[in-house]
Order: structure tokens, then sequence, then C-alpha cells
């Protein structure tokens, strides 16, 4: 790495990603290491600039304050601390910097350069992803979700046809998605795609399955069949790559902070896995990682697609899964995402979809009764997904939704708006 960093030691803070956050927005790059790190550690980091010891309130473990090893002070670096009152370092605050006390930090006293941006990052994972992988091949899933399709861009440029992207349909994608993908990547990016439509096994399996966990095994456990079984057609691959991102690490646990959850790619893989693992993306947040996608050339509508439950329309067809329902929320998702991104909502609302439930209701449709599914539109705004708030649309645009909704998808005679935050509702019904 060329770039200039800054190294945050987490001494029990629950805001290390929010100073990291802070670092890297003003152009130094920061990454946070376990406050036990040795002088030895540290000294093989590329450009340390400056160390900063985070403390707060995760401070005390099993009864005992934790603390840096004395040597540390000695590493030759600036060091700041924060909530760790200490002789030892040149500066102490009481809480995370101001931006002008962070900017003086940074700039006079560690000396460290502006040089963090994406397209220095990605000069750099290219031609250490070439370094690693050298003539060999490298396996991918391709969901068409943000970081694997960033992961797939970011190796395309690096070793070209050496990538090998499997993309598995489901039959639970959204409207267009799979086609999205085969466009992007093998017809303009010219990709080594392979494309595999499973869709008749998918449903074939989950046929008469109502259970919400059931079903989510099964589709989880069914796609990982087809990924192995595409692998196994393959030769020469030695490499596997992922979208793990620098939060899937921190939200895994670090010795002075609780797991928030586990993360199948942060030490949830199979201890025999037959590949050496390709992580290019793993320093990188969610917005950055949106930012690399762009200096990328990928298409924003890629770039910025909404977050999508692994199991998709699966989890948004409620029940067992028919193929009549299937269609209405595929349907009726599309015309909301066209809707909102027509009065400009995609850039204000963080996640939005439709569900069909697995139950009827009467209506009136050509003067005469029918007995119809009802779709339900879910919009909210969150931070971190812990807690949301619903969307307050206009009713013009609510109503002109409702209207092509009614006009336009089958088998539907009734537009429902669910209003419930979380908690008590969760984002997603199943």
């Amino acid at each position: 790495m060329k770039q200039d960093m800054i190294v945050i030691l987490d001494l029990g803070s629950t805001e290390n990603t929010t100073l990291a956050r802070k670092i890297r927005e003003l152009g130094v790059y920061s990454e946070i290491y376990p406050h036990d790190i040795s002088a030895e550690e540290l000294a093989a980091l590329p450009n340390v600039k400056g160390v900063i010891l985070n403390g707060g309130e995760n401070r005390v473990v099993d009864g005992t304050p934790v603390e840096v090893t004395d040597c540390l002070y000695q590493c030759g670096l600036p060091l700041l601390a924060i909530d760790h009152p200490t002789a030892k370092c040149q500066k102490t605050l009481s809480a995370l910097p101001d931006e002008a006390t962070l900017r003086s930090f940074l700039f006079e006293d560690c000396k460290a350069q502006a040089n963090w941006n994406m397209k220095n990052f990605i000069s750099d994972q290219v031609e250490l992803l070439r370094k690693q992988i050298g003539g060999k091949k490298v396996l991918l899933a391709l969901s068409g979700g943000v970081d694997s399709s960033v992961v797939a861009a970011l190796l395309l440029k690096a070793v070209g046809d050496r990538l090998v992207c499997v993309h598995v349909n489901h039959g639970l994608m959204r409207k267009d998605e799979s086609e999205s993908v085969l466009r992007v990547f093998r017809d303009e990016l010219k990709a080594n795609l392979v494309y595999v439509d499973a869709t008749e096994r998918f449903l074939g399996k989950l046929e008469n399955v109502a259970d919400p966990e059931q079903k989510r095994k099964i589709i989880g456990s069914e796609f990982i069949r087809v990924f192995e079984e595409e692998a196994r057609k393959l030769s020469g691959i030695d490499f596997l790559g992922q979208g793990t991102i620098y939060p899937d690490i921190i939200e895994s646990g670090t010795k002075t902070a609780k797991m928030v959850k586990s993360h199948h790619n942060v030490g949830g893989l199979p201890e025999d896995l037959q590949f050496e693992l390709v992580e290019p993306l793993k320093q990188l947040f969610k917005d950055e990682v949106r930012a690399c996608g762009l200096e990328l050339g990928l298409p924003h509508s890629m770039v910025f697609r909404q977050p999508f439950p692994g199991p998709g329309l699966g989890v948004r067809c409620l029940g067992a899964i028919t193929r009549e329902r299937l269609e209405a929320v595929r349907e009726s998702d599309a015309i909301l995402r066209e809707e909102f991104e027509k009065a400009g909502l995609n850039q204000k609302v963080w996640q939005y979809f439709t569900i069909v439930p697995d139950f009827k209701s009467v209506g009136v449709k050509n003067n005469a009764r029918c007995f119809e599914y009802p779709v339900i539109i879910r919009a909210v705004n969150t931070v971190d997904a812990m807690t949301a708030s619903v969307e307050e649309l206009d009713w013009p645009i609510l109503k002109g939704i409702t209207a092509r909704i009614l006009r336009e998808v089958p088998n539907v005679n009734r537009v429902c708006y669910d209003i419930s935050p979380k908690p008590t509702a969760t984002i997603e019904w199943e």
C-alpha cells in the first residue's frame, strides 16, 4: 500500500468506526487493530504515520482494564490518546476530536499525506492481486449484489480472463436482474462468465414449503450445491474471490467489542477449503465500495442497487411460494422502483420493496366480484439496520404507485402501505 496510514487501537471505544471514517474522509487511510498489537506487528504495517489509542466504555474486560504494551510508547510514532489519560502520550483527549483537532494531529503531528482515494486504492489492489494470483485462476460467485459486482470488476482489471464468474439464477431475482448481470459482465466487460438458470430446481425444492426459516435453509444450501457443481466442472482454480468488506470484519467482534453478528465470510468458511481466499474489498466501508465501483466504471444502477436478502424474493412471497404470487412480487417491485426513481426517492430512501402474502381478499374488477391478492409496500430509512423508520410518502406518489400496480399486475386487487417502524416490526416480513 502506497497510502499513508493512521492506526486506531481499540481500547474499548464504541466509536472506532466513526473515528476511522472521519480520518478517511480527510483523505488519510486508517485501520482498527486490537489493543495488544505488538511493537513488531505495528512496525510491519505499511506507511504508518501515527497511532490513536481509542479508549471507551468497554475498556474493562473480565475485570481488568485493557492496556497497550509498554514498548508501544517507544515506537517513535506520534501518539494520541482518547478517553485514556496517560503521561506517556504527547496528546490526550476526553472525547473524539473535532475536525480541526484531528486535522492538526494528522497533518502537523503525523505529517500524513491526504492520498487516500479510490484511484490510488484501485491501483494498489490491482498490483497486490496480480502478485497474489500470478498466472492462476480465481473463482467468484457473482450474485449481482454491490459487493460481488465490485469484486468482479476489480479482479477483471487485475487478472482479466483468469477470473471465472458463476452467476446462479435461482428464480427469485428481481425483474431483469440476471439479464443486467449478463449484459454488464459478459457483454460489456467481456468477463469469463458461467450462467446457470436453476429456476426450476429451486422452485421445485421450495414447493409447499411455508416456514420462513426452512425456505431460507433450502435456498442457501441449494445455492451452495449448484455453485459447487459448477466449480467441479472447471479446472485449474486455485483462488476463491469473496466480497468481504470492512464492517463484516468489525461486526464479527474484537477483543474489546462484542460481536454484532457473525458473517459467513469471516471465520465461517470450512477448514478444508480447497481455495486460497482473495478479498480485495476487506479494507472498505460500504460507501467506499460504491465509490470504488463507480471509479471502475460499473453502472450507477448496479452500484447503488437496493439491499437485497440472500433468499431474494423468496422471503417477500410470504408462505409457500407459488409462481403466480412470485410474479406479482416481481412486477410490483419493478413498478415501485421505477416510480421511486422518477420521484427522486431512490436517493432518499434506504430500502423499499413489495410483499405479497399468501391470502386473498374480495374486490371488484370490470364490474364483477374478484378474489385476489394484496400487495404491501415497505419503505424504510435506517443507519445500521438495527432500527428503522418509515418513509412518509407524499399522497400523490403513493396513489400513483397504487394505480399502476392495480392496473398492471395480474391477480392483485388491493395495495397497502406498511407504516410499522423497527422495532416492533422487522424490515423484511420473513
